[in-house]
């Protein structure tokens, strides 16, 4: 949700739930000039007339993902830094080297997030993602309030965090960059 906030007064952006919670579809209404589709439009997914569509999905492995991964132009794959939590995105990687396979020019790119403070542990876990032949953003998301508050804010860039709006809006940039190079 922050990253299509980031970009809507640039493009026209369409937001897709396809969690089956539809935590966004509960809160399209706090989002008003952001256009939140639901799960049952995703069959209409490549005849959206949209400059940026973006493609929530459920922080598990889906049947949906291969399907998702091959309309996709970039995938992001936010993992917390945790041994389990990098063991489990294993799946994921594996899903996107298949999709690859049919459709080389799919980019990806693995985004730490919800960082905590002074954690010792994110450097160990940084060298386990560097193995898995995926690229590990620059980008670093920290654990905030801020953030996990931004589904009744409207986004962190509507707020006062000037460090959440510094990660979003970077993270944002450093997919743009990656995308166009």
């Amino acid at each position: 949700m922050n990253l299509a906030v980031c970009f809507q007064d640039q493009l026209k952006v369409a937001l897709v739930d396809t969690d089956l919670q539809g935590s966004l579809i509960q809160i399209k209404e706090e989002l008003p000039d952001l256009a939140v589709l639901s799960n049952d439009e995703l069959q209409e997914i490549k005849s959206l007339d949209y400059d940026l569509i973006i493609v929530d999905t459920p922080p598990y492995l889906s049947n949906k993902l291969p399907e998702l991964f091959g309309l996709s132009d970039f995938i992001l794959i936010p993992t917390k830094a945790g041994f389990f939590d990098v063991m489990a995105i294993r799946s994921t990687i594996a899903l996107l080297k298949d999709a690859q396979v049919t459709k080389p020019d799919i980019q990806a790119g693995i985004v730490i997030n919800m960082i905590k403070p002074r954690s010792g542990i994110t450097k160990e876990v940084s060298g386990l993602l560097a193995s898995m032949e995926t690229p590990v953003l620059d980008t670093m998301i920290y654990d905030r309030v801020s953030i996990a508050r931004s589904s009744i804010t409207a986004g962190v860039l509507q707020g006062s965090d000037t460090k959440a709006i510094t990660e979003i809006t970077a993270l944002a940039e450093e997919i743009v960059n990656r995308i166009s190079a």
